[in-house]
C-alpha cells in the first residue's frame, strides 16, 4: 500500500517541479507561434516571459486552492475517497496538456499546471496523514520517510523522462507534460483493492471489527493488541473533543508548542521551495547536458542552474565552485551536483514529514495539514515569481540566506522538539504538554486540561 500511495501521492508533486523546465523552449516558442496565428504579431520577448512565469507559478496557486478544501473534505468524505477524486482531476489535467498543441492553445496549458496544483495540493496533505495512519507505531518513522522518498523519485523521473532522447523534444513535450496522469491512472485503479486507516475506521467510524480486519490485511496475523490499545485511548481522549478547525486549532493552548515546531519546521523547507524554483528556472539547455544552443531568455539565469544544492552541508562548497567555475564547464558541474541534490534533499524532507504526522492527533491533523499545504504552496508561488530577481540581483549568493534560516531553525528544534521515535501520539501529546502548560502543570488530563485547573461540584 505504501507504493500505491506513493505513486500518486508525493511523486506527482515532484515530477512536476522538475518536469516543467525541460520543454521551456518549446512551450515559450509555442505560446509565439500561436499568438501570432491568432493576431497575425509576435508577442514581445518579455510578455512571453511573463506567462511563461505564470505557467510555472500557477501550480502553486492550484496547490494553495487544493490544500485549502482539503482538509474539509478529508474530515467529510474520508482520505481514500478524496484519493481517488484527486486522480480524476490530475488525469483531467493531463487530458488538457495532451490536447494543448493540437488544439492550439497556451491557454490549456494553463488551466492542466493549475489542475495539476489543484491535485498536488491534495495528495500532499493526504499522502503523508495516510500513510502514517497504515503503520504500526515502531515503523511510523520509516513509512513516514517514503513521502520524501517519492517525492524524490518523482523529481528524478522528470529530471530522465524531460530529456529531449526521450519526451523533451519539440514534438512530444505536450506527451511529457501529460504523462503524470499515468500516476494517477494506476493509483485510480489499485487504491479500491485496500483498506481505510484504522485509526479512521476505529476513532471516526467506530467499527472494531473493521479496524481489527483492517490491521490484518496491511500488518498481517499477529499479535497487536497493543497498537488497538493506543487507538482506543487515543479514541477516549477525543470522545469530548471535535475536530478543530484551523481556526480553532490556533487558539487552542494544547496546541500553541506543535504549531511554534510547525512553522520552524516549514521554515527549514525554505530550502526545498528555492530548488523547487531554481528547477523552473534553470535553462533547459543546462538540463539537457549543455549540447545545444542557449537560450537567450534564460541566459541570465544560468547562476541558478550552477546552484543545484540547497542543502546546508553543501552550501559554502558550492558557492566557492560557481564563483570559480568557467562558464564553459557551468553545465556539467550542475548536472553532477543533480543526484547528490536529490538524495539530501529525500533525507531532509523525511524527518519533516514524520514530525508533522506524529505531533498532532486525528482530530487536530486534517487542519494542522491545511496549514503546512496553505504556507507551502503560497511560499512556492511567491518564491516562483521572486526568485529569478534575487538571482539576478545576488547570484550565486543567494542561497546564503537560506544557510542563516537552516542554522537558527536547526537550533530551535534541538532545544525544543521532544523525541517521539517508538512514542505513541499520547505519550508525545504529554511531552508537548509540559512545554504548553508549564512545568507545575505537567499532569494534564484526557482532554489536554491541567489538573490544577479542574474542581467538582456536588453534581
Amino acid at each position: 500500500m505504501i507504493l500505491v500511495l506513493g505513486i500518486g501521492g508525493s511523486f506527482p508533486y515532484g515530477f512536476h517541479i522538475s518536469v516543467i523546465n525541460y520543454p521551456s523552449v518549446h512551450i515559450r516558442k509555442f505560446i509565439n507561434e500561436t499568438w501570432i496565428d491568432r493576431y497575425g504579431s509576435p508577442l514581445h520577448p518579455e510578455t512571453v516571459m511573463l506567462l511563461w512565469s505564470f505557467i510555472v507559478s500557477v501550480y502553486g496557486i492550484g496547490g494553495f486552492l487544493g490544500s485549502l478544501c482539503c482538509g474539509y473534505l478529508t474530515t467529510k468524505y474520508r482520505k481514500k475517497k478524496c484519493q481517488m477524486f484527486t486522480n480524476l482531476i490530475m488525469l483531467v489535467a493531463a487530458l488538457f496538456m495532451a490536447l494543448s498543441k493540437t488544439a492550439k492553445s497556451f491557454e490549456m496549458i494553463l488551466v492542466g499546471r493549475f489542475l495539476y496544483g489543484i491535485g498536488a495540493g491534495f495528495s500532499l496533505n493526504i499522502h503523508p496523514q495516510y500513510v502514517g495512519e497504515i503503520s504500526p507505531k515502531k515503523l511510523r518513522g520509516f513509512t513516514n520517510s517514503t513521502v520524501a522518498v517519492f517525492l524524490t523519485l518523482g523529481k528524478l523521473t522528470g529530471q530522465v523522462v524531460g530529456l529531449r532522447e526521450i519526451l523533451g523534444s519539440e514534438a512530444l513535450w505536450p506527451w511529457l507534460l501529460a504523462s503524470s496522469g499515468l500516476s494517477a491512472l494506476v493509483q485510480l485503479v489499485t487504491l479500491p483493492f485496500f483498506p481505510d486507516s484504522p485509526s479512521y475506521l476505529l476513532i471516526q467510524k467506530g467499527n472494531e471489527e473493521a479496524c481489527r480486519k483492517a490491521i490484518r490485511k496491511l500488518w498481517g496475523e499477529g499479535d497487536h493488541q497493543a497498537e488497538i490499545d493506543d487507538i482506543m485511548k487515543e479514541k477516549g481522549a477525543m470522545a469530548s473533543t471535535k475536530t478543530l478547525r484551523v481556526l480553532e486549532v490556533i487558539k487552542e493552548r494544547s496546541l500553541r508548542w506543535q504549531l511554534y515546531i510547525l512553522v520552524i519546521v516549514l521554515t527549514t523547507l525554505q530550502p526545498l521551495w528555492a530548488e523547487g524554483a531554481a528547477l523552473g528556472w534553470i535553462p533547459a539547455d543546462v538540463l539537457c547536458a549543455g549540447t545545444a544552443h542557449h537560450d537567450p531568455v534564460t541566459a541570465g539565469k544560468e547562476a541558478a542552474a550552477s546552484w543545484p544544492l540547497p542543502q546546508p552541508p553543501f552550501l559554502l562548497l558550492t558557492c566557492r565552485r560557481c564563483i570559480k567555475s568557467s562558464a564553459s564547464g557551468r553545465e556539467y558541474r550542475a548536472l553532477l551536483f543533480c543526484p547528490v541534490s536529490n538524495g539530501l534533499v529525500s533525507l531532509y524532507i523525511s524527518a519533516t514529514i514524520s514530525v508533522m504526522v506524529e505531533i498532532f492527533s486525528q482530530s487536530y491533523r486534517p487542519s494542522a495539514f491545511l496549514i503546512v499545504g496553505c504556507i507551502n504552496w503560497m511560499g512556492l508561488f511567491v518564491l516562483g515569481m521572486i526568485f529569478p530577481v534575487i538571482v539576478d540581483n545576488l547570484g550565486p549568493f543567494c542561497f546564503l540566506i537560506f544557510l542563516g534560516i537552516l542554522v537558527l531553525s536547526a537550533i530551535f528544534i534541538y532545544l525544543y522538539l521532544p523525541e517521539t521515535k517508538g512514542k505513541s501520539i499520547m505519550e508525545i501529546k504529554a511531552e508537548f504538554n509540559k512545554l504548553n502548560f508549564g512545568k507545575k502543570e505537567t499532569s494534564v488530563t484526557e482532554n489536554n486540561f491541567p489538573k490544577e485547573q479542574l474542581y467538582c461540584t456536588k453534581l
